[in-house]
C-alpha cells in the first residue's frame, strides 16, 4: 500500500509544517494560544498538544526509545507550556525523520495490534494503514490550528506539499 519514500517525504513534510507553526505559536501570549476557539479541542495550544501527544502514543509502538505519554496525562495537557511544547514537537519530529529514515518496505507490512481507549476494544490493523493514520491525523489537526490563526488574523503557514522546501 504505501513505500518508504512516502513514509520519509510525510516525515519531512511533518516537520516543515511543525517548523512553521513553531515559529507563529513561540511568539504568542499564553492567553491567546489558550483560548477556546470553539474548535474540537478548543484552543491551539489544547490541539498542538493533541497532536503531539498521537504522535507520542504512535512512535512509542514503534521505536523502543520513545515512552508512551504518562498513563492519566489529558491529551489536551500533554506539555504545559509553549515552550515545553516547542521543545517536544522539535525532538518528536526529529525522532520520527529518523524513524522514517531506517524503515525499509518489509517493515511496513504486517499487524498493529493495540488497545484502544479510545473505542475500548482490542485493535488489529496493517502497520502501513497505521502509518498513513499517523500523518493524516497530524493534518487533519494542524488545518485546524490554521483556521483558528486565519480567524485571529494571522496567516497561517504554506501547507500545500508541493510548495515544501526540498531541504525540508
Amino acid at each position: 500500500m504505501i513505500q518508504k519514500e512516502y513514509v520519509l517525504q510525510m516525515a519531512r513534510y511533518n516537520s516543515w509544517q511543525n517548523s512553521q507553526l513553531r515559529g507563529i505559536v513561540r511568539s504568542m501570549d499564553q492567553v491567546e494560544l489558550t483560548k477556546d476557539r470553539g474548535a474540537f479541542f478548543g484552543s491551539i495550544f489544547a490541539t498542538l498538544n493533541h497532536i503531539l501527544w498521537g504522535d507520542t502514543l504512535w512512535m512509542s509502538r514503534w521505536c523502543s526509545d520513545v515512552p508512551a505519554p504518562i498513563e492519566g496525562v489529558v491529551h489536551t495537557e500533554l506539555t504545559p507550556t509553549i515552550g515545553a511544547w516547542d521543545a517536544e514537537r522539535f525532538r518528536m519530529d526529529g525522532r520520527i525523520r529518523i524513524w522514517a529514515e531506517t524503515l525499509s518496505n518489509v517493515d511496513l507490512l504486517g499487524t498493529e495490534e493495540w488497545y484502544s481507549k479510545a473505542s475500548g476494544q482490542n485493535m488489529h490493523k496493517s502497520k502501513a494503514i497505521c502509518i498513513a493514520s499517523l500523518f493524516n491525523h497530524q493534518t487533519h489537526h494542524r488545518g485546524q490550528v490554521s483556521q483558528m490563526l486565519s480567524q485571529m488574523g494571522i496567516t497561517p503557514p504554506v501547507s500545500d506539499l508541493i510548495f515544501m522546501p526540498e531541504d525540508a
